[in-house]
C-alpha cells in the first residue's frame, strides 16, 4: 500500500483555515507522515504597505512577519501537541500560488491540504479559475477540507471510471484513510439512449440495455477492485445509472461519506493541463472533504 510520507498544510491563519491544519495533523498522526505548515505573505501586500507607509515600511513589514511567524508557531502547538505531532514551520513571501507549488516541490509533499473556506485566497480558491490554476501548478494530490475534523476518516467514496486516474485515487484513499470503509462507485449511462427514444424503441428494450450495461459495470468494477488489491470486508461497490457528478453527490449524502477521493482527470481526458468536469463539480458542491489525486 502507498505510504503517505509528508503532509503540507497551507494556511492564511484565519479561523476557517484552521480546520485544514487540524485535518493535516490528524492525517500525520494516523499515517506517521511528517507534518509541515506553510503560510505565504503575499508579496504585493507587503509592497503596498511599503508604498503607503513610506517612513515605516521596514519596521511595519518586519512586524507583520513576526506576527505571522508567532501565529504559525502557536497554531502548530495547538493542533500538534494533543496528537503528539511536531510540525515543521514555513513562512514564505511571494505570489501565493507559485509559492505553494514551489514549497510542495521543495518538501516533496505527498499531500497538499487546503482549507476550502477562509479569507482572501483561501476563501475563493475553489471558486473557478483559482482552483484550476492551483491544480495545474501543483502536480500532487490536493485535499480540500470543508468540515471541522473530529475524527479520522471513516467512510470514503471513490468514484471510478476505470481510467488510470481511478487506480491512483484508490491507492491514495488507502494511504490517507487506511482504516476507513471504501465505497467504489461507478455511474454509467447508455450513450445512445436518447437516439433509441427518438427511434421510438420501447422502454422495456431500453431498460433491458440498462440492466445489461449495469451487469457489465459490476463485473468490471469487481475486477478493478481485485487489481487494486482490495480484499476483506472494508470495501463495497455501488453501480448507478446517471450522470457521474450528480450521482457522486447523491451517494455522498446516502452513505454519509466524510471524504470523496477522485482523479484529477477522467477517462475522457484529452489535455493533461485541464481539470476534469466531474472533479470541478464535486469540488465545488460536495459537503464533505474532497481529495483530488494527481495520478
Amino acid at each position: 500500500m502507498t505510504r503517505l510520507h509528508t503532509v503540507l498544510a497551507t494556511t492564511d491563519l484565519s479561523a476557517p483555515a484552521r480546520h485544514a491544519a487540524q485535518r493535516a495533523a490528524l492525517l500525520a498522526s494516523e499515517t506517521g507522515a511528517r507534518l509541515e505548515l506553510l503560510h505565504v505573505l503575499e508579496k504585493t501586500t507587503l509592497d503596498e504597505l511599503q508604498a503607503v507607509f513610506v517612513n515605516q515600511d521596514a519596521a511595519l513589514s518586519q512586524r507583520i512577519r513576526d506576527l505571522a511567524r508567532e501565529a504559525l508557531s502557536q497554531l502548530a502547538t495547538e493542533i500538534g501537541e494533543p496528537l503528539g505531532v511536531t510540525a515543521g514551520l514555513h513562512l514564505e513571501e511571494g505570489a501565493v500560488l507559485e509559492t505553494i507549488a514551489a514549497q510542495a516541490d521543495r518538501l516533496d509533499a505527498g499531500l497538499l491540504v487546503l482549507g476550502a473556506r477562509g479569507t482572501d485566497f483561501m476563501r475563493q480558491w475553489l471558486l473557478g479559475a483559482t482552483a484550476e490554476r492551483l491544480l495545474r501548478k501543483v502536480r500532487r494530490p490536493i485535499l480540500a477540507v470543508k468540515q471541522p475534523p473530529h475524527e479520522h476518516y471513516r467512510k470514503v467514496l471513490v468514484p471510478v471510471d476505470f481510467s488510470p486516474w481511478s487506480a491512483g485515487a484508490v491507492r491514495l484513499a488507502r494511504a490517507v484513510a487506511p482504516q476507513a470503509e471504501l465505497t467504489l462507485m461507478h455511474a454509467f449511462e447508455l450513450p445512445y439512449e436518447g437516439k433509441l427514444r427518438l427511434a421510438f424503441v420501447e422502454e422495456d428494450v431500453i431498460l433491458g440495455q440498462r440492466i445489461k450495461a449495469r451487469h457489465e459495470a459490476v463485473t468490471r468494477l469487481q475486477q478493478f477492485a481485485a487489481d487494486a488489491g482490495l480484499s476483506g470486508s472494508a470495501w463495497r461497490t455501488s453501480v448507478i445509472h446517471g450522470a457521474t457528478a450528480l450521482r457522486v453527490l447523491e451517494q455522498e449524502e446516502e452513505l454519509g461519506a466524510d471524504l470523496i477521493v477522485l482523479g484529477k482527470h477522467g477517462a475522457d481526458m484529452t489535455e493533461e493541463l485541464l481539470l476534469g468536469s466531474v472533479t470541478k463539480h464535486v469540488l465545488a458542491h460536495a459537503r464533505c472533504d474532497v481529495l483530488a489525486a494527481y495520478r
